[in-house]
């Protein structure tokens, strides 16, 4: 098992990438940690990792609360005795997410505190737990879109994925020589929940679906195993990455420097 006796903490655990992945480290022998606001669906990801033969534990937080990211650590500390891997993955994407002219400051507020400043405090009470056990591995979910700006326009979310981007790539180099490595999700279009409901028409859809080479939504799934790669030791000479899951996306439209 490629993940035997380490314990990891995941957010936004109840549903896509967070639930695919709990279900994965489960799977290869982590303890897992399974963190979100939606405690009933949170709750359900532990059920089915024990149904399985699994460890795991359920607690709530918000990631935009700093007493929340504190009180998840030491939760994972306090129930399965370390934390190896953290996983930074809870995010928003708001339908009222538009472009520059058109989105309220509050939709940026609020986008701006779940998807960067979340991350932000996860790194900020994470590493601490991470230094206690030796080192470890910090996942944190950017997109595609830190790397191009989006067919459907939602400035929030693509300026928040760019922080995450350049904020991984900082802490990588910081915590480089604490064992602590650092590095950056990033999915293309995924067939999940969160972005079908904000790919709400057909039209949209195919907005998205003509630009990917392989002409389909990426599943959480296939993530969660891009994941798997980057929480374990095979990765161990791989920090400040955008690890990219895209489809082809990027390879098509970004220009070589």
């Amino acid at each position: 098992m490629r993940l035997k006796d380490k314990v990891a903490l995941i957010t936004g655990a109840s549903s896509g990438i967070g639930r695919e992945t709990a279900l994965l480290f489960a799977r290869e022998g982590a303890a897992v940690v399974c963190v979100d606001v939606n405690d009933k669906e949170g709750k359900q990801t532990v059920k089915l990792i024990q149904a399985a033969g699994g460890q795991a534990a359920y607690t709530h937080a918000d990631v935009a609360q700093a007493e929340d990211n504190a009180k998840m650590v030491k939760f994972a500390e306090r129930k399965f005795g370390k934390l190896d891997i953290l996983f930074n993955n809870a995010g928003i994407m708001h339908h009222s997410d538009d472009n520059a002219v058109t989105t309220e400051e509050a939709i940026w507020d609020l986008t701006m505190n779940v998807n960067a400043k979340g991350v932000f405090l996860g790194c900020k009470y994470g590493i601490p737990a991470l230094r206690r056990a030796g080192g470890g591995s910090i996942i944190n979910t950017a997109s595609f879109v830190a790397l191009l700006g989006a067919a459907t326009p939602q400035v929030a979310y693509t300026a928040s994925k760019g922080a995450v981007l350049s904020m991984t790539r900082e802490l990588a180099v910081i915590h480089a020589r604490e064992n602590i490595r650092v590095n950056a999700l990033c999915p293309g279009p995924l067939r999940t929940e969160l972005l079908m409901s904000y790919l709400n028409t057909d039209e949209k859809k195919q907005r998205r679906l003509v630009h990917i080479p392989m002409g389909r939504f990426g599943e959480a799934k296939e993530i969660a195993y891009a994941a798997l790669y980057l929480a374990s030791d095979e990765s161990s000479y791989v920090t400040g990455t955008e690890f990219l899951v895209d489809g082809g996306i990027t390879a098509a439209y970004v220009t070589p420097e």
